[in-house]
């Protein structure tokens, strides 16, 4: 093929989203374009005044059968695959009356948009596209000669070039639109059979895909040298995919991943009971904390770990206020993300250019079913979210003496947060707080010692006699294999213990427990978070 360049005589347009189609309708037809279309869009682009044939009249048929039969047909699909340079293919044209199809703009029925909001079963089957998708692959295939519009974001684009070269598209732009033509198509067909995987309570189909929408290009992934992208999936759930910046740098991959871990996290606090703040630093909370405000949970938060605090994430489960906003402002912190933010703590934020405030409209439902995916080298792990809630376990008191009715509080506290720990976990709490954390190690028992230094340092910092461990109370993600963790959570000054159970040496655990008057509960759940 020696010109690239290929003239639009002939458009099918056939679009659910009719956001800028009239403009760019006109702009085709002044290029002499002639418009093809089906339905409600032939219906709109008549209504503004414009020629447009309708599809029935180039295939002879008429739409049918509910408006499923309509572009499936030689004619139509002849259109779009044929290839001009090719002899035979013209031939085939000519002789069966065939006209080319020079330009598609095609978006799919609402497929997505129609689960979201919660539609029923017929009206989900319904909206799948079957006409749509075979004639954006047909287009796409033979982008050679034929341009393909999945969106009207790229109408520009086409009016461009058609400006630019007397009514002709560009072979590169062909082909940068037949690339986001089959990564929409792959992506409706993964929406939909996650969906119909869901509907038949089918947890590993034989097949598993997940599509995306673009959100951002990110400057860089966990490292400069690493390139990286963040996608929305067809889940509305509220966090960082959600949420509206209202200010600050451009958001990091680094930023995105740590600020739905504190989201995540915050999640597990009932904003009608409690005001509660959640601090991460690297994926990993270092300070949880419920109180009667929000300035007084990010106090207690903060007094955890104010070290590792410097350049985190901050998560409230409340609309910012002006005086919270005052006091987490007062630290270099990286990012604010909550449900709202009053205008008085918009201005006080906006005073930290840097600073990112993300409000994402709502909280994520901690019961909520959902699947997370994690690549390993040739595949794809992919499991349910972690919905277990402490509230919702059935909770069973392992030694001689049970927790006091401030302790089981604390208990239920500190493993609401464990859950969102990275494994080995540790947590220590009093009164609604974390007092230590101990994330990641290899070893549980290093967890609960890293757990009890930082606990040390923190009362140095604080100018405190001993450390906030002395009367706290101990959440571990997973059982004790041994005795020797949860004698290290007793020498740092625990008085109780929560813990899944389930060990080959559960009962020596709970000797040691009874031989020190430790109260322990069981909760039967486990929280790895790898």
């Amino acid at each position: 093929m020696t010109d690239t360049t290929r003239r639009v005589t002939r458009a099918l347009l056939s679009v659910s989203d009719k956001t800028g189609l009239i403009e760019f309708a006109k702009v085709l037809a002044g290029h002499g374009v002639e418009l093809v279309s089906t339905g409600g869009t032939a219906k709109a682009i008549a209504a503004a005044g414009l020629k447009v044939k309708d599809v029935s009249e180039l295939t002879g048929f008429p739409e049918m059968m509910d408006g499923r039969v309509k572009t499936l047909h030689p004619k139509v699909h002849g259109g779009l695959l044929a290839i001009r340079d090719n002899k035979e293919h013209a031939e085939a044209m000519k002789s069966h009356g065939i006209a080319p199809i020079d330009l598609l703009v095609v978006n799919l029925y609402p497929f997505e948009a129609t689960v979201d909001k919660g539609a029923g079963y017929e009206d989900c089957i319904e909206n799948i596209d079957i006409g749509g998708p075979a004639m954006i692959r047909a287009a796409a295939k033979n982008h050679d000669d034929v341009a393909v519009v999945v969106e009207a974001q790229d109408y520009q684009a086409v009016l461009d070039e058609l400006a630019a070269n007397k009514g002709a598209t560009t072979l590169p732009l062909r082909r940068r639109l037949a690339a986001k033509a089959y990564a929409r198509t792959a992506a409706y067909d993964a929406a939909i059979s996650n969906w119909f995987a869901v509907q038949l309570n089918d947890n590993a189909p034989d097949f598993r895909a997940f599509g995306g929408r673009l959100i951002q290009s990110l400057r860089y992934g966990e490292n400069p040298h690493q390139t990286a992208a963040f996608y929305a999936t067809p889940e509305k759930r509220p966090g960082v995919s959600t949420a509206r910046q209202l200010q600050g740098k451009e958001l990091s991959y680094n930023n995105i991943n740590d600020t739905d871990a504190a989201y995540e996290c915050i999640g597990e606090f009932d904003p009608a009971r409690t005001a509660a703040c959640v601090i991460v630093k690297h994926a990993n909370p270092c300070g949880v904390a419920e109180g009667p405000d929000l300035i007084t949970a990010y106090r207690r938060a903060l007094t955890c770990d104010s070290t590792s605090a410097f350049g985190g994430i901050v998560a409230l489960n409340r609309t910012l206020d002006a005086e919270s906003a005052r006091a987490i402002t007062e630290i270099f912190t990286e990012v604010i993300i909550a449900p709202d933010a009053t205008e008085e703590a918009i201005k006080i934020v906006a005073a930290k250019k840097n600073l990112r405030l993300l409000l994402a409209g709502g909280l994520p439902d901690p019961r909520s079913v959902g699947l997370t995916a994690k690549t390993v080298a040739g595949g794809l792990l992919v499991q349910s979210r972690d919905n277990a809630v402490i509230d919702d376990m059935n909770l069973k008191v392992a030694t001689k003496r049970a927790p006091t009715e401030a302790e089981l509080r604390d208990l239920k506290f500190a493993f609401r947060v464990a859950k969102h720990v990275k494994s080995n976990t540790i947590i220590y709490a009093r009164d609604l707080a974390t007092v230590g954390i101990g994330a990641g190690q290899m070893s549980r028992v290093d967890s609960a010692r890293i757990a009890a230094r930082k606990a040390l340092d923190a009362a140095a910092e604080l100018k405190l006699a001993e450390p906030l461990t002395k009367g706290s109370v101990v959440a571990s993600d997973a059982f004790f294999p041994f005795a020797d963790g949860m004698l290290a959570c007793i020498e740092a000054g625990a008085t109780a213990v929560i813990q899944p159970g389930g060990s080959m040496r559960d009962e020596e655990v709970i000797k040691a427990a009874d031989d020190h008057g430790i109260a322990m509960v069981f909760t039967g759940t486990r929280h790895f978070r790898h």
